[in-house]
């Protein structure tokens, strides 16, 4: 049926005040403008100056002189950078530390939480529990194998799972990775995980590699068995089909000094071989980890009481002291010196100092049977956390060098003034970008950024994070490359990062000038396939 002359105008009407609306909506300011900044678009390729547009928490569009936002910001004279990604983190204390001041404020706006085999048994849980918190980077987790293993195996772990019990850990493994896991990671000096047999995690891997995830490892040896411990990981990757990707990688102990050049060349073949294999690593030559990794499996399995119970032996404790001393031997060390106690609950005047000294205090002397005494006596009463001095600069060099290292903190969010933590914690993103890239010119800028950004996207498969790039998620570092500064040392840890102008968290502003500003957008980033 024809229109009237009269419903034919109201319809051209209001055809004219819809494309009007369009036509006001297409050309409306955008939330947030970056302009004249020298963009690093996370390639690795040679940054420009441009703009950056960003509405709803999406950057759509990328180029010389768009039109002024709702917000803009001057960035002349600064590096514009995707948010960093720290893929080995312990952080899943965000829960209680929201803020995570620590990594915001080096430029790190997503977390992969779960490593070294420690997670959140629930994965699903756990990410409802903070979405309704509230926190400001973003995280992902992976599923921890230790933590799976404990569930089923509980305290009896030292031996393979049987059937039944291996069934049941592959149906958490699988649970999680419906809930959006990123894969399983493996912390295999550790308990319970030490006891695990090769084909155990082949068996978990598989369900791993059915989800489209990714196998993490902290190996069984970062020393002397080193190389025995890649070819497991390897075989693990092959047998189950899956990425993999090493924990931070290093050459612990003196007799492995300068072997880098013989492992970069054992994971090149494993991946000419065609493994999809990766690697991560943080700014310094010490590690950090329970002081109790100084002690032998067997003696501290089952906590610190069933540990106490067993010291008080005395053939007990002469087997495990002289266990001990050969072990250091071996390591071509004279005592413990090199060992800092980070915190310890029982008595903090122990943290800061290494175990020689705080022997000293403790006993008025510091032989190396009063330092053995000593790790009995802390261990005993709850344990502590560690710094390990020992590693060699020119192997580390050697690996942030290597185009498949990504780099990582290995940190938990820090409580600032806690304890004497590893530094790594406050500074070891602008540690590479400032000791490494800038000063000792290490690596090029865009490619540090690069091994922040969009290596560790697109290993972990975090669609839509790691670039600056239209339709990607507005997570955006603002920084001034000649000022940017780790302040955080091993005396003096508790120090935030600088040289940050602006950290954006999906489009929203969270630190500016150096200043955590107490937003909270960070957004839970499960798998995608």
């Amino acid at each position: 049926m024809p229109l009237k002359s009269g419903r034919l105008d109201v319809l051209r009407f209001k055809i004219f005040a819809c494309s009007c609306l369009l036509a006001f909506t297409s050309f409306a300011a955008a939330d947030l403008v970056i302009r004249n900044g020298l963009v690093y678009d996370g390639t690795g390729r040679a940054p420009r100056i441009l703009d950056v547009s960003i509405d709803e928490g999406m950057i759509v569009s990328v180029g010389p002189s768009l039109p002024r936002g709702k917000t803009t910001l001057d960035a002349a004279g600064k590096a514009v950078a995707p948010g960093f990604i720290d893929v080995h983190t312990h952080a899943e204390n965000i829960i209680h530390h929201p803020k995570a001041e620590n990594f915001l404020r080096m430029g790190v706006t997503t977390l992969v939480l779960g490593n070294c085999g420690s997670s959140k048994l629930n994965i699903g849980d756990f990410y409802r529990q903070i979405g309704e918190k509230g926190f400001s980077p973003n995280i992902a987790s992976l599923i921890g194998h230790g933590t799976v293993r404990k569930q089923v195996m509980g305290g009896s772990f030292r031996r393979p799972p049987s059937t039944s019990e291996l069934a049941q850990m592959q149906k958490h493994v699988e649970n999680a990775m419906i809930d959006g896991a990123l894969g399983m990671s493996t912390g295999l000096i550790y308990l319970p995980g030490t006891f695990a047999k090769t084909e155990e995690l082949i068996a978990l891997s598989q369900i791993v590699s059915r989800h489209g995830g990714i196998y993490v490892s902290h190996m069984r040896s970062e020393g002397t068995n080193i190389f025995k411990a890649v070819d497991e990981v390897c075989r693990i990757g092959r047998q189950a089909k899956l990425p993999i990707h090493i924990s931070h990688l290093k050459l612990a102990g003196r007799p492995m000094w300068g072997k880098h050049a013989q492992l970069l060349s054992q994971l090149g073949k494993a991946r000419e071989e065609g493994l999809l294999l990766t690697h991560d690593q943080y700014a310094y030559t010490a590690s950090s980890t329970s002081l109790r990794q100084l002690l032998p499996d067997e003696v501290v399995a089952g906590g610190s009481v069933a540990f106490a119970r067993r010291i008080k032996d005395k053939i007990e404790w002469d087997k495990t002291s002289n266990w001990m001393k050969s072990r250091l031997q071996a390591r071509q060390r004279k005592d413990y010196s090199y060992a800092v106690i980070a915190y310890h609950k029982k008595d903090t005047r122990y943290n800061g100092l290494n175990v020689a000294e705080a022997a000293r205090l403790r006993y008025g002397k510091d032989t190396l049977d009063h330092q053995i005494s000593l790790i009995f006596e802390i261990e005993a009463n709850g344990g502590a956390s560690a710094v390990f001095h020992g590693m060699n600069e020119e192997d580390a060099r050697a690996f942030l060098k290597s185009p498949h290292t990504m780099f990582a903190s290995d940190s938990s969010v820090r409580v600032y003034g806690r304890g004497i933590p590893h530094p790594r914690g406050y500074g070891n993103a602008a540690r590479f970008l400032g000791h490494y890239a800038r000063d000792q010119k290490q690596l090029r800028l865009e490619e540090a950024i690069r091994k922040l950004t969009s290596l560790p996207a697109r290993t972990f498969k975090l669609k839509g994070r790691g670039g600056i790039k239209p339709g990607y998620s507005a997570d955006v570092v603002v920084f001034d490359p000649k000022m940017i500064r780790d302040n955080a040392t091993f005396k003096s840890p508790h120090a935030y990062s600088t040289g940050f102008k602006y950290v954006i968290v999906n489009g929203k502003i969270v630190v500016e000038e150096d200043r955590h500003n107490g937003e909270g957008p960070g957004r839970v980033i499960r798998r995608t396939q």
